[in-house]
């Protein structure tokens, strides 16, 4: 006699028994939380009692709440609440609850009357699952049989995912003890000067304070930096995204650098409006750190030039300048995080090596994308294309 075919298991009927019981309890906490308001309104004399027998009493009162602005509101917005949560809290959960349908199916699967397993064969498995190594490179699920194709699959891809976030996660480590341990050094050398020498000799005690709070404020920078990408990497980064003029944005940022930088000239292009949908705050952060890093490699007395404009329809900004330029052998990794070119042509420029990292990030949450043009010793030419956006209304050029 055929076994019955075992199917496939869902969690459907679960998920909808979660969110089933999930919204009574909402249902219960509103209950509750209606009764201690009208309570309390009752007591204040914010809503009256009628007659004498208790039945009626409640009926009245009833009626007189339901009929009171503030609580049809409040009862509109809790059964709007319900409603959502009862209809879309199952798709959620069953969202969540998907893993383990496809393990349950695959151990269905394994088990069905078409795997005739022995215990060699398990056998089998458990050592190749003993053997792995989940951090090595070549580190896979590998036994030999067909009828473990979906289950090495789902384990293998598992492990590329734990290996990518060890990868990530050390070598973020790693570069960023690396970045903090030179200020930290710094800051315990001064230190210990100043132990020595700093209270008889005030030349010693200027130069020490100076270095320290130099140190300590670069430290501030690194570290508010690293929170960023971090927050980035967790999604706990909160973008507002508008639509907003790009060339009126430019613009203003084309003036600060004005104000704050006399050692080079600066030029600007952003005249016609440029609409744009996105978050301003992190796209005016991304052209300020383009704009560091163009100061920084230019020579004192170079020239920098900024412009916004629509390029085949496609809303972009332009930071170009007239320093060092970036070698063939650096710019594949200018965007890496802590990546700086080579010290010897830096002329000890310094920086974290994360800003042109962090630019990346906000602009890749835009679903924009980069254009990189340099020449060595000519300059360096670094486009942002951004998506496009309905036309403004009523702005004006600059």
């Amino acid at each position: 006699m055929a076994k019955k075919k075992k199917t496939a298991v869902r969690t459907g009927a679960l998920a909808w028994k979660v969110n089933l019981s999930g919204t009574v309890s909402l249902f219960i906490l509103f209950l509750a939380l209606n009764i201690f308001l009208i309570l309390f309104d009752i007591r204040d004399g914010l809503i009256p009692t009628f007659g004498t027998n208790f039945f009626d009493s409640v009926f009245l009162t009833i009626k007189h709440i339901l009929t009171m602005t503030k609580y049809t509101l409040l009862l509109r917005g809790e059964g709007l609440i319900l409603l959502m949560k009862l209809s879309l809290g199952t798709i959620s959960i069953r969202r969540t609850l998907k893993p383990i349908d496809e393990l349950t199916n695959v151990a269905l699967q394994l088990g069905s009357e078409n795997n005739d397993f022995d215990e060699e064969k398990f056998l089998r498995l458990e050592s190749a699952i003993d053997e792995i190594s989940p951090m090595a490179e070549n580190a896979r699920l590998r036994t030999g049989d067909q009828q473990f194709a979906g289950l090495e699959l789902a384990v293998n891809n598992l492990i590329e995912r734990m290996r990518d976030s060890y990868r990530q996660q050390t070598r973020f480590v790693s570069d960023a003890s690396h970045e903090l341990r030179t200020p930290i050094a710094v800051i315990k050398g001064y230190a210990d000067m100043l132990d020595r020498w700093g209270k008889t000799d005030e030349k010693v005690l200027t130069e020490s304070i100076e270095a320290i709070k130099t140190e300590s404020e670069h430290m501030n920078y690194l570290v508010e930096q690293l929170l960023f990408l971090a927050r980035g990497d967790n999604g706990k980064t909160k973008m507002a995204f508008a639509e907003f003029d790009l060339a009126r944005m430019i613009h203003e940022v084309y003036e600060e650098y004005v104000m704050i930088d006399s050692d080079h000239v600066y030029r600007c292009k952003a005249g016609e409006p440029v609409p744009v949908y996105g978050d301003i705050s992190m796209l005016k952060q991304t052209a300020r750190i383009l704009l560091d890093n163009a100061k920084k490699y230019t020579p004192e007395g170079g020239e920098i030039r900024i412009s916004a404009e629509l390029i085949n329809g496609t809303p972009t900004f332009t930071i170009q300048d007239t320093g060092i330029g970036i070698d063939s052998e650096s710019l594949p990794h200018i965007f890496d995080r802590f990546y700086r070119a080579d010290s010897s042509r830096s002329r000890g420029t310094g920086g974290t090596g994360l800003g042109l990292a962090i630019a990346r990030w906000i602009v890749g949450k835009h679903n924009g994308r980069f254009d990189v043009l340099t020449r060595e010793d000519i300059g360096t030419r670094i486009t942002v294309y951004l998506p496009r956006s309905q036309k403004i209304e009523a702005l004006p050029a600059i």
